[in-house]
């Protein structure tokens, strides 16, 4: 697995994403309660750009009159057909186990030096960090 920085860790507010574009991939990379996740930014419906559509809170229910809120951004909805996937972890709300969306490792990284793919990075600060396989 290689490390690409992608962003400032506070360049991605909680519930907010940023759309970045690794080689010839374009992902998204979500802050979602303060976590970082990363999707490809292709919808596996008909491909359009997924991560551009609108993020939103789900409701779950354990029941009839009984809800909760999730956290804001959790859920990515594709601009072009509606359908919609956890951005935590790619699934499709509507058919988790067999419909999905590449994901990808992401998380912050702090530190003087750090690598980033081959070449050596000298930074203040921490940075938000993709981990894409080779």
């Amino acid at each position: 697995m290689r490390s690409v920085v992608v962003a400032r860790a506070d360049e991605i507010a909680p519930g907010e994403r940023k759309l970045v574009r690794v080689g010839s991939r374009s992902i998204g990379v979500f802050n979602v309660g303060g976590e970082y996740y990363a999707l490809r930014n292709r919808c596996p419906h008909q491909g359009g750009p997924l991560c551009e559509g609108f993020q939103f809170a789900p409701l779950r229910s354990e029941g009839p009159g009984e809800y909760a809120r999730g956290a804001d951004g959790e859920i990515i909805r594709c601009p072009w057909h509606g359908w919609e996937f956890d951005v935590r972890t790619g699934r499709s709300w509507f058919d988790p186990e067999r419909t999905r969306v590449r994901s990808y490792p992401a998380g912050v990284r702090s530190g003087p030096e750090l690598e980033a793919e081959t070449y050596p990075v000298r930074r203040e600060g921490a940075y938000v960090v993709v981990e894409l396989d080779r």
